[in-house]
């Protein structure tokens, strides 16, 4: 039950503090599953801001325009099923960095 909660805070944490909540989790908590999480949660915001950045410039020449727009949905919708599965109780990683991980 414990372990639930901890992996909806952390998908949940993408929306009000994607990098404190993703860190102190991982320094607090014992559970390997709950740390992997924290680490993937971590890395997923770090690369969609950094491919954000890249379509913002390249938004300048408007081939970045459908790219800010795609890295945008997913920034909102990626942590949704992340909670979504959570609650169910199933294992998910995110894209990009579960493998990573």
């Amino acid at each position: 039950m414990e372990e639930k909660w901890a992996k909806i805070i952390i998908h949940a944490s993408a929306f009000f503090a994607p990098v404190l909540v993703p860190i102190l989790f991982f320094l607090i908590s014992s559970d390997e599953s709950v740390k992997r999480l924290s680490v993937q949660a971590l890395l997923f915001q770090f690369v969609m801001w950094v491919l954000i950045g890249i379509s913002t410039v390249l938004s300048f020449v408007l081939i970045g325009i459908p790219f800010l727009i795609i890295f945008g949905i997913m920034t909102i919708v990626v942590p949704i099923i992340g909670i979504i599965n959570a609650l169910q109780e199933n294992d998910w990683n995110y894209p990009f960095v579960g493998r990573w991980v």
